[in-house]
């Protein structure tokens, strides 16, 4: 696997060990010091039942991070843009050009996902956090807990790392697509600097080549609570708290931060519980939307289950042959990769009829929860279908699409429900640069819209009275 060490110690970012993704989430990795035990057996009792009040306020108020860069390189974003001089709008530009969003908390003028933190001799540096793939904004309002599918992390890393005094390249691309990351590569790359008990290790464990071209979209926050199993083939019990402490992992993130943490991430995960969905915020048609409550019981809530009062969510797995989907997320995942995660010290965590929560190894991907599927678009785990109507008649795909990026009320399409696109002949650009990364082509590896065939033998008056019903969840 190649590693680039000597790359990664001059670029800033990554020396600071921040640019770390996995599974679609992002957390800061501890600036500590010192590679003691990790106190790799099971999980200790936490001193108090886990709080969501506690853990909203460590989500948003706290930095876990080492930094990426002195803020003083932040604030030179703009020499990376080519521009002469700082720009009077500096910070909405930050936000618009990364696909960034405000907080709706105090975050010292920096959009959502960065967070002030501490340098080196206490200078005031940047870091990020979970809010920069798990929280974006809808028609002007940020939420806490929705995809963000406007983010160019490639392009914020590679500037941030530039601004920084780094030469913005790294060892496997960060995304292949704006609003989607190659997650699950930072956590095969990641872990394999790492050997079963957290301790750094070079030579790193052999796991193949670094899968990259995943292209995955990172789901709501606020289904977790609905689910038994969490990501997107439902590897992982969604009672685990030690399987969301991955996100901290970086190069140089010390052993010892992750059983110091334990707690936190359980108040965390206790207050991932709490989040609700947004409502629908344009008119419904009631009548119609009961027709297609109908329609959908009777042809998909076999998978995606029921909702209100007595709703009921099966939690299913469909095989690949059946649910057609790209399956590169699910091939990639090599048995060496496999045993390399079972042996770690996530997978030690104890359940509560005290054995350690089990670690399956899906061939497919998990039906999810619908709720607030209206605000999740694109679809599909790689992002690839921009509406539900699509999503509904596969004939209707784009082959090759772009869009603004933007979350206005003007870029979204509230009949077809989803994100307004314009679809284009063939891929106009061959690179991975910035305008290749605004464009969507599902004929690269990794980004097929194919699959997912269930709606094409709905009629169209069926598939409009669905989609009106999904409006409701």
């Amino acid at each position: 696997m190649p590693i680039c060490l000597r790359r990664m110690a001059c670029g800033a970012v990554i020396a600071a060990a921040a640019v770390f993704f996995v599974r679609g989430t992002v957390t800061c990795a501890d600036p500590g010091s010192g590679e003691l035990s990790a106190q790799g057996g099971a999980s200790t009792a936490a001193p108090t039942s886990p709080s969501a009040e506690r853990g909203r306020a460590a989500l948003l108020g706290r930095c876990f991070s080492a930094p990426l860069v002195p803020r003083s390189a932040y604030e030179t974003l703009w020499k990376q843009w080519g521009l002469k001089s700082r720009p009077d709008d500096f910070d909405q530009q930050v936000r618009e050009r990364y696909g960034l969003h405000e907080p709706p908390y105090p975050n010292d003028r920096l959009p959502m996902g960065l967070r002030r933190t501490d340098g080196r001799g206490g200078a005031p540096a940047v870091g990020i956090d979970c809010m920069l793939c798990h929280a974006g904004s809808l028609f002007g309002r940020s939420v806490i807990g929705v995809p963000n599918t406007s983010i160019d992390l490639a392009g914020l890393f590679r500037d941030l790392d530039r601004a920084g005094g780094g030469f913005g390249i790294f060892p496997y691309r960060l995304s292949n697509v704006r609003g989607t990351t190659e997650s699950t590569a930072t956590a095969v790359f990641l872990l394999s600097l790492r050997d079963p008990e957290l301790h750094r290790r070079l030579p790193p464990a052999d796991l193949g080549p670094t899968p990259d071209r995943l292209c995955e979209d990172p789901p709501a926050w606020w289904l977790l609570k609905r689910k038994q199993t969490m990501y997107f083939n439902g590897q992982i019990d969604a009672r685990a708290v030690r399987p969301l402490m991955t996100f901290m992992l970086s190069p140089f993130a010390p052993s010892t931060i992750f059983a110091r943490e334990e707690s936190t991430f359980a108040d965390i995960r206790q207050y991932l519980g709490t989040l609700e969905p947004p409502k629908y915020p344009f008119p419904i048609d009631t009548r119609l939307a009961a027709e297609g409550r109908s329609v959908f019981e009777e042809n998909c809530a076999r998978c995606h289950g029921n909702y209100g009062p007595d709703g009921k969510y099966p939690n299913r797995v469909v095989p690949l042959a059946k649910i057609g989907t790209d399956p590169t997320l699910v091939r990639l995942m090599t048995p060496a990769i496999e045993e390399h995660f079972r042996k770690s010290w996530f997978t030690r965590e104890l359940a509560p009829d005290g054995r350690p929560y089990p670690l399956r190894y899906n061939s497919g991907y998990q039906a999810p929860p619908l709720d607030g599927v209206w605000a999740t678009a694109p679809y599909l785990h790689n992002g690839s279908v921009p509406t539900l109507h699509q999503l509904l008649k596969s004939a209707d795909r784009p082959r090759v699409f772009t869009r603004s990026y933007r979350t206005g009320v003007d870029d979204y399409d509230a009949e077809r429900v989803g994100w307004k696109v314009t679809e284009l002949p063939d891929s106009p650009v061959t690179d991975s640069g910035p305008d290749a990364r605004r464009i969507y082509d599902t004929t690269k590896p990794g980004r097929s819209n194919a699959g997912h065939t269930f709606g094409d033998d709905l009629t169209d008056d069926e598939r409009r009275a669905v989609i009106e019903y999904l409006k409701t969840l």
